[in-house]
């Protein structure tokens, strides 16, 4: 009699054991990703779990869950559940809020638009909230911005946030990467070229958008300093392509040039109001190292290897250009 109580004890401890320790999770891959938003409540996780197929048995999950007192520490976050995750650490993890972070890789973006719908397709952060901020004046002034050059304190890189950092965090994080870039040495070298950090980043939106050829991105940023030494306007093809909102445009003519914008450099004299893009931080140290040249003017090279022409006379400039407009017709561009 003693015996069987005895092993009834152990087999009872030994289901209540696996209960606690053994799998629970659903058919999982390689694991997948758990997302609590914020506000949400105990029975809104329960159904979540559910429905994503993360819990096999919902009521050993729900026994241990409100015994561990999980319902009155439910934290929103993105959260990681390997396959045969158990009961006690899936709800250890969610208990605690150990989340597993979110890689934002920012790479080069054009307007506000695209770095929002980037933002807000990786985080939880809401999209009409960044919207708002990167719009608004008063809060952008706090950082030395403002609506144009929002996208300024936005350098390409990789970070990491938590999923449900909301969109003033996210801003905040990026405009302080901002404020480390900005090392004295560089603001050293934007002073000698009579830029400051913003006005440095601007142009260095259009030299990125010119050309990836890191070697000659330093000549092309040297034009536009003795274009704006001189107060000859830019004339800036991409300038002229993001005025016209069109991205796709190859070959830029008399539709884009005449366009009425602050963006458009065939238009307005000096630099735009903002970015047209957002610089590398390869780009914008290759400006900071434009060395001193008399060129004014540069064209695409006809055999399109990517890399231009320099010149210091109209005439050059009109021979080169020439060259280049005949190698485009010929491809049929």
């Amino acid at each position: 009699m003693i015996l069987a109580i005895l092993l009834l004890t152990l087999a009872l401890g030994l289901i209540a054991s696996f209960f606690v320790f053994g799998p629970n999770t659903g058919a999982l891959g390689e694991g997948e990703y758990f997302y609590v938003h914020t506000g949400a409540n105990y029975e809104q996780v329960k159904e979540a779990l559910q429905e994503g197929g993360f819990v096999r048995d919902m009521k050993s999950f729900d026994f241990l869950a409100r015994r561990a007192d999980y319902p009155l520490h439910v934290h929103p976050g993105r959260y990681h559940i390997p396959p045969g995750m158990s009961n006690w650490s899936l709800i250890r993890m969610l208990h605690s809020g150990r989340q597993s972070p979110v890689n934002l890789v920012i790479g080069k973006l054009r307007t506000k638009e695209d770095f929002i719908r980037l933002v807000c397709t990786k985080l939880e952060a809401d999209s009409i909230t960044m919207k708002s901020l990167l719009h608004d004046d008063v809060y952008l002034a706090q950082f030395g911005l403002d609506s144009n050059s929002a996208l300024c304190a936005v350098l390409p890189n990789t970070y990491q946030f938590y999923w449900n950092t909301n969109a003033d965090k996210v801003y905040r994080k990026l405009e302080r990467g901002f404020v480390a870039f900005w090392t004295p040495a560089r603001k050293a070298k934007a002073q000698q070229l009579g830029l400051s950090p913003v006005q440095t980043i601007i142009l260095a939106s259009i030299v990125e958008e010119e050309s990836n050829m890191r070697k000659e991105q330093p000549l092309i940023a040297s034009v536009y300093l003795n274009r704006l030494k001189k107060g000859m306007k830019l004339q800036a093809d991409p300038t002229a392509r993001f005025a016209a909102g069109d991205f796709s445009i190859r070959r830029i003519g008399a539709a884009q040039t005449s366009l009425a914008s602050p963006y458009n450099t065939y238009v307005v004299s000096g630099l735009p109001p903002g970015p047209i893009c957002t610089a590398s931080p390869k780009t914008i140290d290759a400006v900071l190292a434009a060395p001193p040249t008399d060129y004014l003017y540069f064209c695409a090279r006809a055999d399109f290897s990517g890399y231009h022409s320099f010149s210091s006379s109209y005439n050059e400039h009109l021979k080169n250009a020439q060259a280049y407009q005949q190698a485009l017709n010929a491809h049929g561009y």
